[in-house]
């Protein structure tokens, strides 16, 4: 796992990305949640949700605040069935909570293969661009640069890595419904890969969680719409950090 730290707390907010992600995916929003204490993680030295989980267990503080977006929310999820105890309050952002279909192994290693030769970031310029915004931020060049920035700084053998953890997730829906910490599920309107059945499927398994669902957004509406997500993730916070005193 590859960390950035920004100060020091009993309770940081510690935030896991996602495939061909780094950082960047959090900095808008991050300035928008007025935390004092945050964890940005890339998923980048294990090839399994269980070992990331462990890995990232091994190094946390005792209890922490967990947000994960994508791929970065099936880690989490497996953390939720790791360590339950561990989590002040649980934010599943762009979440598939289910396991991957076998027959999606081969293409997705395939995908990989072809993001080496290609670059990666032309390669997901071409592929992945149109599922990965809202129809109204297909024009938006700044998020498109900072996409593809993202995964061009993503080496191969890490997307590779990201590749295998989405290819072996598990379903942890029931760990999700024994979880009693604050959970805030948050998708965009318009998101193919991490559909809004998707997120009922997640809601429908923990029966206190609050969910909402950013209109005009896609999968990544943390950078489409930093300002609107982060409403809901402040007060998130908030009642998380009052429950755990």
């Amino acid at each position: 796992m590859n960390a950035s730290f920004i100060d020091n707390s009993d309770v940081p907010l510690v935030l896991i990305g996602g495939t061909l992600c780094n950082a960047r995916l959090w900095q808008p929003l991050i300035a928008q949640l007025n935390v004092p204490a945050v964890i940005c993680l890339t998923l980048s030295c294990a090839d399994s949700a269980q070992e990331s989980s462990r890995r990232l267990l091994n190094v946390l503080p005792p209890r922490f605040l967990l947000a994960g977006f994508s791929l970065g929310a099936i880690v989490a999820l497996q953390m939720v069935a790791d360590a339950p105890e561990r989590l002040a309050g649980l934010a599943l952002l762009s979440v598939n909570p289910l396991a991957d279909r076998p027959e999606n192994a081969a293409t997705r290693r395939a995908a990989v293969r072809n993001a080496r030769e290609q670059g990666h970031g032309k390669w997901l310029s071409s592929t992945l661009w149109h599922q990965y915004v809202a129809p109204s931020s297909l024009d938006n060049q700044e998020l498109h640069d900072v996409l593809c920035l993202m995964a061009q700084e993503t080496d191969s053998a890490v997307f590779a890595r990201q590749t295998e953890i989405a290819i072996g997730r598990r379903d942890n829906r029931a760990a999700l419904s024994a979880l009693l910490c604050p959970v805030l599920i948050m998708n965009g309107e318009h998101d193919p890969v991490c559909t809004p059945a998707h997120h009922q499927l997640a809601a429908a398994s923990a029966a206190h969680a609050t969910w909402i669902t950013l209109s005009s957004t896609g999968h990544f509406f943390i950078l489409e719409s930093a300002e609107n997500a982060a409403v809901p993730l402040r007060k998130w916070i908030t009642e998380s950090l009052n429950a755990s005193q």
